[in-house]
């Protein structure tokens, strides 16, 4: 076990190879454990900040189209938002494959994107000059509009409905 305590530090590609021979082999105590917990702690938490980073990123461009799209649409003819529509479809993608890769983090959403809101708002204020007041004081997507691929938000003064990406 020494000799695998010293390769983690050296070498932590052939540490983590080694580990996997020696679980295929049912060689348990010849693991480096303090290691190996210490990895699958931060494999756990490096999921969950990708997961908050994704939902961050989405529900930020999701509250600007809401909220900032209809004005800069009415100063400039030639702004669609593609940009924008552009990031909240790899966000969905790359929160869709997140969560079939790691299915666990599913319970996590409703806890992450109360937790990620507030961040949302401000990074959405701070990229459109809108106070955060402006915005909702708690998020007004459900989770399955978060990952619906074709949900975008109309704008807020036409809360008659919701408009598809598609369009």
């Amino acid at each position: 076990m020494a000799e695998l305590s010293t390769l983690y530090e050296s070498d932590y590609s052939a540490w983590a190879q080694r580990h996997a021979e020696l679980l295929r082999a049912g060689r348990y105590a010849e693991l480096d454990l303090e290691h190996l917990v210490e990895e699958l702690s931060d494999m756990s938490k490096s999921e969950r900040r990708e997961l908050e980073s994704r939902l961050l990123i989405l529900l930020a461009h999701l509250l600007k189209w809401e909220y900032q799209y209809q004005l800069l649409s009415e100063r400039w003819r030639e702004f669609k938002g593609d940009s924008w529509r552009a990031t909240i479809i790899e966000q969905r993608i790359r929160l869709t494959k997140l969560l079939k890769q790691s299915p666990g983090l599913k319970a996590l959403l409703g806890e992450t994107i109360a937790d990620v809101y507030g961040d949302a708002v401000q990074l959405a204020s701070d990229e459109t000059a809108l106070p955060p007041e402006t915005f909702p004081r708690h998020c007004p997507y459900t989770v399955e509009q978060l990952l619906d691929k074709v949900f975008i938000p109309y704008p807020a003064y036409h809360k008659s409905g919701h408009d598809h990406l598609s369009g």
